[in-house]
Formats: C-alpha cells, sequence, structure tokens
C-alpha cells in the first residue's frame, strides 16, 4: 500500500496521481488533503512518514507546490528517506542508490505526463543493495 499526502499547491496533481495508481490496481491510502483551500504541507508529509514508518503503507508519495516544504518535513523523521524528483532519473537512482520510501514532488514544478513517469520509475525501481548503498544509508540515522 502507498501513502499519498499534499497540500493545496499539490492537490491537483495528486488527483492526477491517484486515478493512475487506481488504474494500475495499486492499493493506496489518500492522508489528504481534501481540496485546494489553503493548508500546510507538514500535517500531510508527518502522516505519510508515520504510515511508512509503522509499516502500514510499504512506501509514500508527497506533493506540495515544489515539494520542497513536504519533503523537508518528512526526512524529519529517523528512517524516512524522502527524494524530491521532478524527472524519472532522479527517481529511478534514488530507489537504487538511496533505497527511498518515499516520493516527493512540486505541483507547480511538473507536469502530469512526467510526473506519472516518475511515480512509476519511483514504485517499479528495486534498491541495489550494494554493500557501498547500504554503508551509507546507514550513516544517514547516525549522529556522528
Amino acid at each position: 500500500m502507498i501513502a499519498l499526502g499534499c497540500d493545496h499547491g499539490g492537490y491537483q496533481l495528486m488527483q492526477e496521481v491517484k486515478m493512475h495508481l487506481a488504474k494500475k490496481g495499486i492499493l493506496f491510502r489518500d492522508f489528504g488533503t481534501t481540496s485546494e483551500e489553503a493548508t500546510d504541507y507538514p500535517i500531510y508529509a508527518k502522516k505519510v512518514a508515520k504510515a511508512v514508518l509503522s509499516g502500514e503503507c510499504e512506501k509514500g508519495i508527497l506533493i506540495c507546490g515544489t515539494g520542497i516544504g513536504i519533503s523537508m518535513t518528512a526526512n524529519r523523521f529517523k528512517g524516512i528517506r524522502c527524494a524530491l524528483c521532478h524527472d524519472v532519473f532522479s527517481a529511478e537512482a534514488t530507489r537504487q542508490h538511496n533505497d527511498a520510501n518515499v516520493l516527493a514532488m512540486g505541483g507547480r514544478v511538473v507536469g502530469p505526463g512526467l510526473a506519472l513517469m516518475i511515480v512509476d520509475t519511483f514504485l517499479n525501481t528495486a534498491f541495489s543493495n550494494a554493500p557501498r548503498h547500504i554503508q551509507r544509508i546507514n550513516q544517514i540515522d547516525t549522529e556522528d
């Protein structure tokens, strides 16, 4: 199951993502928002991060106007590796090298066609399990 969250700036793009996932038979849980009425992105980033960390959802997708604020909020949670991606190459690389578990995009930055390709790439690319990447990921959550 995929956890979804957006603010008003990402609402329209998230509707496209939801339709796309539904057509592919991919289960998701929508943590909001439910309209284009102004709201605060940290609310939804926190809900998605907690759903991924608890194991309720395997991965997450977050969208705000730029993707920056919502990704910064998600990355405050130890164990979340949220990658802001506005191209397919970055989505593939972050899954292969960083084992990113949350994708962030900017609803005012990337169009729906490209966004859906990014989503597919993110969800369908496996982590490489290369020792050097595992070592680097382990260093992310250490405070030394």
